[in-house]
């Protein structure tokens, strides 16, 4: 019991000499841990703790921020171009993951500060040599959270309905906000190839309403039968009809009246107003068969023999 008591009191004493030192070496400026990406730890025993510049990633990370603050990279695109155009790889000879990009970010010790321990609101100025300004930092984290909350919303009309017509990828959609003068945000959708099978296609991407423009050419070309929503579109606009009558005061329509309609002007007013629901199903049954490339659509061919076309612009 006596050695044990004695072990312990040892083991206690040793963890306050280690803490001790670490506040010292904090108030002297120095981050106690393992250097963060873009630094390297100094090798002389008099000097321990203390990070100097990684000349090969020191510069890499510094354009991270640049490309995100001033090029509006997403974390996604950033990757990206770290792990394809660069070939970027950290001390340990690993690519950089997604969530790592996303910590380098995070952390104000590429322009000079740093809080320790970590969540304890306890902040010391660092005598290790910033990558960055202040200002860089905060731009760039004020564009990636602007990002991030863009992103949230998944919900697209088009998306899986039709494919790349140069690589034969899915098409993948994007929100973008753009402030206006008044202080409010226009929202555009882009639409483009996701590169699946091909990285460096070269495939542009098409807003929306030019999207629904080349889809409008579209149901001028197809057999109305062929999408297979004749008789329940049809059932719509009588139903509307009806409504319409009566909401202007007039009579209902008879059961059974023929009325002349226009399927192909409902199907695009759809196009044009119609909910996210409303567009899918409406374009289910073309669904694979529609190509997208340099801002047209094509009509792939069946096995009936049906003939593709190219809607250009």
């Amino acid at each position: 019991m006596i050695l044990g008591s004695t072990a312990k009191l040892e083991n206690d004493h040793r963890g306050e000499n280690v803490k001790r030192g670490l506040r010292t070496r904090v108030e002297m400026g120095h981050w106690p841990g393992m250097a963060p990406i873009g630094y390297s730890d100094q090798k002389r025993m008099d000097k321990k703790c203390q990070k100097i510049l990684d000349s090969i990633r020191a510069p890499i990370v510094k354009q991270m921020f640049e490309k995100v603050a001033y090029e509006k990279y997403s974390g996604r695109k950033l990757y990206n171009w770290l792990k394809h155009d660069l070939n970027f790889k950290t001390r340990g000879n690993k690519t950089l993951t997604l969530s790592g990009i996303y910590r380098i970010f995070e952390n104000p010790f590429y322009y000079g500060r740093f809080e320790f321990p970590r969540n304890s609101g306890n902040w010391y100025e660092g005598k290790h040599k910033p990558i960055i300004t202040k200002e860089l930092f905060d731009q760039a984290n004020t564009q990636l959270k602007r990002d991030q909350i863009v992103r949230e919303n998944k919900e697209f009309a088009f998306t899986k309905l039709f494919t790349c017509g140069i690589c034969g990828s899915g098409v993948s959609a994007e929100e973008k906000y753009k402030q206006r003068k008044d202080g409010g945000h226009t929202r555009y959708v882009y639409y483009g190839c996701t590169r699946a099978r091909d990285r460096n296609c070269k495939n542009v991407y098409i807003r929306e309403d030019e999207l629904i423009t080349e889809l409008l050419k579209i149901i001028d070309q197809i057999d109305i039968n062929e999408i297979g929503l004749k008789a329940k579109l049809e059932e719509e606009i009588k139903r509307f009809s009806r409504f319409e009558r009566l909401f202007r005061g007039g009579t209902s329509v008879p059961e059974g009246t023929t009325e002349e309609m226009d399927v192909r002007a409902y199907m695009k007013y759809l196009l044009r107003e119609g909910s996210i629901s409303e567009k899918r199903e409406l374009l289910g049954n073309l669904r694979s068969r529609l190509a997208y490339e340099d801002k047209g659509l094509s009509l792939l061919e069946t096995n009936n023999g049906m003939t593709s076309s190219k809607v250009n612009e």
